[in-house]
């Protein structure tokens, strides 16, 4: 089961991590989980150019050894990346020496302090842990494009209605979820762009100053 908007009272429960930037008026910070792979990221960073829109993506270390052509692509196109383990690993399932050197690998080979974890899943004391190292990038909006049962107009509508200024929303760049990606992605970018709306990646919101400097000295 899962919730396609987190309430309030789970965010405050880990209040460590981030679910979504506050004071953001007008911005919306779309995120992608389980890539880099072949001819899906391709075409959401297509996709993404052609708004001007910028995203984090939550990279899994195996697939960026795969296809670091891709994941350069998503550097090179000014978009955030963050660890989600390197094997895509659940933490309910996997030990935390395990875990934790799992989500360090994919870390270091990134050169990322930012994480994610897949599924959404971690014990008390891995959270403890990666809370010290990290930001642990949660979100508040869920599309449910994983989810089988559900069609992409419904992923689509668990956007549109939950999604808010400062919202983090999760979407996957996966072979699994590419039919529904087709269609949701284009339309979330044409109706929020349609009410104002801009989309940034998260290091502008986490790292103002950083993204501030390199951008004056790329001027």
């Amino acid at each position: 089961m899962y919730l396609s908007k987190t309430p309030h009272f789970i965010q405050k429960l880990f209040p460590n991590f981030v679910w979504r930037i506050e004071d953001a008026k007008g911005k919306l910070y779309l995120s992608f989980d389980d890539g880099p792979i072949p001819d899906v990221t391709p075409w959401v960073l297509d996709t993404l150019d052609q708004a001007q829109a910028k995203a984090s993506f939550f990279c899994v270390g195996e697939n960026v050894e795969k296809h670091p052509e891709i994941f350069a692509r998503v550097l090179d196109e000014g978009h955030t990346i963050g660890s989600h383990t390197h094997n895509h690993l659940s933490g309910w399932k996997t030990d935390n020496l395990t875990y934790l050197l799992n989500a360090r690998r994919c870390a270091q080979q990134l050169n990322t302090s930012l994480f994610r974890p897949p599924y959404g899943k971690m014990t008390r004391s891995q959270a403890n842990f990666l809370s010290r190292h990290y930001k642990v990038i949660m979100w508040d909006v869920l599309s449910g494009d994983f989810d089988p049962e559900i069609s992409a107009e419904k992923c689509l509508k668990n956007v549109i209605q939950s999604a808010s200024d400062g919202s983090i929303i999760v979407l996957h760049d996966s072979f699994k979820t590419w039919d529904k990606l087709q269609y949701v992605l284009p339309r979330v970018l044409d109706h929020f762009g349609g009410l104002g709306y801009s989309f940034e990646n998260l290091a502008s919101a986490l790292y103002p100053q950083h993204v501030e400097t390199r951008t004056r000295r790329s001027a």
